[in-house]
């Protein structure tokens, strides 16, 4: 498959231990609420990308640089 990427048996070990972890009973239930909060979070974000009451950020320029002065050479 994918160099240095994930092959399918290591799917199958992460899906067995999701199964493990939660339970086959809640497992259809934290797929619906993270499917829910996905939504959401899609959804909000879309929102503050269409939301004109949120000005874009503004790019401050850097103050320019100077050169330090000299003192003037004593004459003498």
């Amino acid at each position: 498959m994918l160099r240095n990427g994930l092959e399918p048996w290591h799917l199958l070990i992460v899906a067995i231990v999701v199964i493990v972890l939660f339970g086959s009973k809640k497992l259809p239930d934290t797929a619906r609420a993270l499917g829910r909060s996905m939504r959401i979070l899609k959804s909000e974000a879309q929102a503050m990308k269409d939301d004109p009451a949120v000005p874009e950020p503004v790019r401050q320029t850097p103050p320019p640089t100077t050169a330090p002065v000299e003192p003037p050479a004593a004459a003498g």
